[in-house]
């Protein structure tokens, strides 16, 4: 897309003028920042996409790639001054496979293969020193086995690790331990599943409370289920709500789907749904999982992915496709009143391995608080990165404040490279004007942007990693504060 059509499409989108884009005063303070540029194994699904974590007390820390063997995770203060710094070996054979915290102590999640077996390991950091505590073994496998994984919950104080047990290519079961923030075991579970016959997908999360759920798509791509385990308690209780069937004749299934553990654990899920012989695009659903005492299900009206819709995406994004594709959920997110936000993206690549890849415009969906469709709203963007940068430059990073929801993206608009911030009104879906944030990104062909130290330590202070322009070769750590 040309740039003079990228401009029109973002002042049409959000119905602006063009001093929408002019650069407005923010408070901007950098530091140098080291950092070596990582390989996924798969570029659509990295496996921590978030290593920057803001602390309750203030400050951050950060998971940095610092040489070929070794990561090591980093506090900085407000001001970003570094406090410490705990070096974190990665021998060959090793990845990273999670980073989060507790309120006392990071986790950072090590997969380890040879020959013969597999498994996680934690490292824990405390948040108060960079003191790191004996690295210890969560889960073994084999190595012909899936790779293991674990669902840390959202205050980071239980984790679950778990493997899976197949038949031939069909997981059964789910092997799982459960444990506390100190590493203790509280419980072995299986989740077994032998009486599902066919499903797809299945994620397991964890509660503040050391509840699990484990999510899945069954009954031919039709239904999503979600089964909840207790530790205290060996009763299963399952939820499960058809979202596909036959419609007008015409079979439709699950094209896509997320669920989301809220702190107050409830789940909400959403699906894409399309037509299985066309491919097209049919509706998208949203149900919300209710496991307290009241124990029910919400399952919101379908929006339906009508040809008026299409018109309002080629409207929104000057372009003039003839069907939806590529579109993908990525975000669901819940604001203080229970107004939730359900995100999609448009994103692909070219063709081959060494194709560039695209992320374009954002889908996004706004539900009540008593779970009916409120507004929708298109954002035109425009995003291509090389394919060794993979996602990690391009594609957003949102998050809610009070009634706002805030979208990060990394663009070039008005012949600008920076970052871009645009706020949503969770209840109406009133966009407003993009606002550059005064970065000065480098916009040439090497790495300028990481999005994946991308956050937010409160409403108004935003912390990122960039490249200031074509004649630095070093990133920068920077503290943006909104004005």
């Amino acid at each position: 897309m040309r740039l003079t059509n990228l401009l029109a499409t973002s002042f049409l989108c959000l119905g602006l003028s063009s001093h929408a884009l002019m650069v407005q005063a923010q408070k901007v303070k950098s530091a140098p920042f080291s950092y070596l540029p990582e390989q996924a194994e798969d570029r659509y699904n990295q496996r921590v996409t978030r290593k920057m974590l803001p602390l309750e007390n203030g400050g951050f820390i950060i998971l940095g790639h610092k040489s070929a063997a070794e990561y090591a995770v980093e506090r900085y203060d407000t001001d970003l001054k570094l406090l410490w710094t705990a070096p974190v070996p990665v021998a060959a054979g090793e990845s990273i496979e999670a980073f989060s915290r507790s309120p006392e102590q990071a986790w950072v999640i090590i997969h380890h293969k040879d020959a013969t077996s597999q498994n996680l390991s934690a490292l824990a950091v405390d948040l108060r020193n960079g003191q790191k505590t004996p690295l210890k073994k969560l889960v073994d496998a084999s190595a012909r086995d899936r790779r293991p994984s674990v669902a840390i919950s959202p205050d980071g104080t239980k984790l679950v690790a778990y493997r899976y047990l197949t038949r031939e290519v069909q997981i059964k079961a789910i092997s799982a331990t459960i444990y506390d923030q100190k590493l203790t075991k509280l419980k072995d579970r299986t989740y077994d599943f032998h009486d599902l016959g066919d499903f797809f997908s299945p994620t397991v999360f964890v509660a503040n409370d050391g509840t699990q759920y484990a999510t899945l798509v069954s009954d031919h791509m039709q239904k999503l289920t979600v089964r909840r385990y207790r530790n205290d308690n060996p009763d299963i209780k399952v939820m499960s709500v058809a979202v596909g069937g036959t419609f007008g004749g015409k079979a439709v299934t699950v094209f896509d789907s997320r669920f989301s553990l809220q702190p107050d654990n409830m789940l909400y899920a959403a699906a894409i749904c399309n037509e299985r012989e066309s491919g097209l695009y049919y509706s998208l659903k949203v149900v919300k999982f209710d496991f307290t005492d009241k124990g029910d299900m919400k399952f919101a009206p379908e929006f339906r992915f009508t040809p008026e819709y299409l018109a309002e995406v080629n409207k929104a994004t000057q372009g003039s496709a003839k069907r939806l594709e590529d579109v993908y959920i990525s975000d669901l997110l819940l604001s203080d009143d229970k107004q939730l936000v359900v995100m999609a993206e448009k994103k692909y690549e070219e063709g081959g391995d060494d194709s560039p890849v695209h992320a374009r415009e954002l889908h996004l969906f706004g539900y009540n608080e008593f779970q009916s469709p409120a507004w929708h709203s298109i954002i035109a963007k425009d995003q291509v990165a090389p394919p060794a940068e993979s996602f990690t430059g391009i594609g957003y990073r949102a998050t809610v404040f009070g009634p706002d929801l805030q979208i990060l993206t990394q663009e070039k608009l008005g012949g600008k490279s920076d970052l871009y911030l645009r706020r949503v009104n969770t209840r109406t879906g009133v966009v407003q004007p993009a606002k550059a944030l005064g970065l000065t990104v480098a916009a040439d062909q090497n790495l300028a942007y990481v999005k994946d130290f991308t956050g937010w330590l409160d409403a108004k202070t935003i912390i990122g990693v960039s490249r200031p322009s074509k004649k630095s070769a070093a990133l920068m750590l920077n503290k943006i504060v909104v004005k």
